[in-house]
């Protein structure tokens, strides 16, 4: 018997089981994978939080744009319950744990041009994070995402801005990266994995610390099969484990944080804009299937949110598990556009990348042509940039590029016109395409989508790219096309929360001893996707109201 039982073992689900052991409750997490961290593990980490008390910010600017963000997609009561909880829980996280989180300068937020947007202080990043201190724990933590990290060295945040945008001394924030990984001798005999723990791996690394110096238990290969429902409340879970179906009982109440649906196909073509599939998405296969989304409606769940995702655009990537990468910051460097069908720019290339995914969906029921679409550079281009797992050529030139990818996701020819027809794009509308790129390039002023005017824009620029850092003549063949499609990093519909996380049923009423939170719920900010660390931010800070809540409810 436990107090509270926590399904899924990220970011919001370890948080909320540290802050509900330091409240005297007893906890168990179980997780369905023989890994721990879910897509908090892969992430970069960062968590959205204005009013952080390590940046000027001020309730009325920070509301203002949360509200202009959200529309009429969030509550505002969950608006106001986020602000008033977000310094709470940075303190909790610096003060209690061995994770430490601090603003990511110059981090803007996503929609620059809603009022009440700031140029940074909202995002906020994890330090590197001690993988040591796990022990063998270290082994069972989900690895990050391939295309996160540095021929298998883990980077931060700055670091990795410094080196893909070229900013002054970044050869020797590349170097040090090098020396760091290859002169910790001792563990580099133990394995080639890199004990130094950056972004989603310092975040889900550090809370696992927390839990194991708590001596809080964690059930891997343990996936929850249905709730248990006894007089009118949530009394704990069924699951599954070591062969046998077990009846775990929870006093106080299940925090569910067990992921999305993206990777359940059935479910996205139920619900998702379409077309629409789970091999787009960038999450690990097989953990985020909707279970804990099913099994709540099963008792009678209100869900919300269903046609929404965390939407990213992505490109195949035959060589990883996940089978795609996620395209964030590439698109920010001059020298690119993308296209549809077409040949037309119908986006500005560099906003954040949930609206590039919403501009994707728009123009294709416009035009029918925009999934896949494409991205045009050049031979420039290609040497100094890379492109998901496209290195830039001055480290993997065309003849290292594996044979498979090419004809795949991305292709190749001497004039743009052959390219065009190489993909099935016409070569007159992409033409005009480029030549205005390349008079904007020149002018710096992009009159069609406004690129490069905003701080977010220029934030992935190459920093030496004048007059604006976002616009670079395409002009040096041979020319290349890369296909991307509308992916995610989850999807944000499930059960219907209050301001404290409790799961609503379809009645109106919250279900007693049921919480949920994270992309396991109806995302409480709804459309809003303020900035850096705007999935998790709300999974932790929902997760820590949920816990408080629960711990003042007195039990039957």
């Amino acid at each position: 018997m436990f107090d509270v039982i926590v399904v899924g073992s990220g970011g919001g689900a370890q948080l909320s089981a540290v802050r509900a052991h330091d409240l005297g409750l007893n906890v168990l997490v179980i997780e369905k994978s023989e890994l721990y961290g879910g897509t908090s593990a892969t992430s970069g980490g960062a968590l959205w939080i204005p009013l952080n008390g390590q940046a000027k910010d001020d309730y009325a600017s920070a509301y203002t744009y949360l509200k202009a963000a959200a529309g009429d997609t969030a509550t505002d009561s969950k608006l106001r319950a986020y602000l008033e909880s977000g310094a709470e829980l940075i303190r909790f996280i610096n003060e209690k744990t061995a994770l430490r989180y601090k603003v990511s300068e110059g981090y803007a937020d996503y929609y620059p041009e809603m009022p009440g947007a700031v140029e940074s202080g909202r995002a906020m990043e994890p330090l590197p994070f001690d993988g040591s201190l796990l022990g063998e724990e270290f082994f069972r933590l989900r690895p990050s995402h391939p295309g996160s990290l540095l021929m298998g060295m883990s980077m931060t945040i700055p670091e990795s801005n410094a080196m893909a945008t070229k900013a002054p001394g970044w050869i020797g924030v590349a170097l040090k990266i090098l020396a760091r990984y290859w002169l910790d001798l001792p563990w580099r005999f133990k394995t080639r994995r890199d004990r130094r723990l950056c972004l989603g791996n310092a975040l889900i690394g550090g809370l696992r610390q927390a839990m194991l110096a708590r001596d809080i238990p964690l059930w891997l290969e343990c996936p929850m099969q249905s709730l248990i429902v006894e007089n009118g409340r949530v009394q704990g879970v069924m699951a599954h484990r070591g062969g046998h179906t077990v009846m775990l009982r929870a006093r106080r109440g299940v925090i569910l944080a067990a992921g999305g649906f993206e990777r359940n196909q059935q479910m996205r073509e139920q619900y998702l804009p379409q077309p629409t599939r789970q091999e787009w998405s960038v999450t690990p296969a097989n953990i985020n299937t909707g279970d804990a989304i099913r099994a709540a409606q099963a008792i009678g769940a209100k869900l919300e949110n269903m046609t929404l995702a965390w939407g990213v655009p992505s490109v195949r990537h035959p060589d990883i598990s996940q089978g795609t990468q996620a395209i964030f910051a590439e698109r920010g460097f001059g020298g690119l556009i993308a296209v549809n069908q077409q040949g037309r720019r119908f986006v500005n290339e560099s906003i954040s990348y949930d609206r590039f995914y919403e501009a994707l969906y728009r123009d294709h029921a416009k035009t029918g042509g925009s999934i896949p679409a494409w991205l045009i550079f050049d031979a420039q281009h290609r040497k100094d940039c890379p492109l998901g797992p496209l290195l830039p050529a001055a480290v993997m030139p065309d003849s290292k590029v594996p044979k498979a990818w090419w004809g795949d996701f991305v292709f190749k020819d001497a004039s743009l016109e052959g390219l065009a027809r190489r993909i099935g794009v016409d070569p007159t509308g992409l033409a005009d395409s480029v030549r205005r790129n390349n008079e904007y390039a020149r002018t710096g002023v992009d009159q069609d989508f406004h690129r490069g005017e905003s701080a977010f824009d220029r934030y992935w620029a190459l920093r030496n790219a004048k007059p604006n850092p976002c616009l670079v003549k395409i002009e040096k063949p041979p020319f290349y096309a890369v296909k991307i499609q509308p992916g995610d990093t989850g999807t944000k519909g499930g059960p219907a929360i209050t301001d404290d996380g409790q799961v609503i049923a379809e009645t109106g009423e919250p279900i007693p001893g049921l919480y949920c939170i994270g992309n396991n719920a109806a995302a409480p900010l709804g459309r809003a996707y303020g900035g850096a660390g705007g999935t998790l931010g709300p999974s932790l800070v929902f997760g820590f109201r949920a816990v408080n809540h629960l711990a003042r409810t007195t039990t039957p």
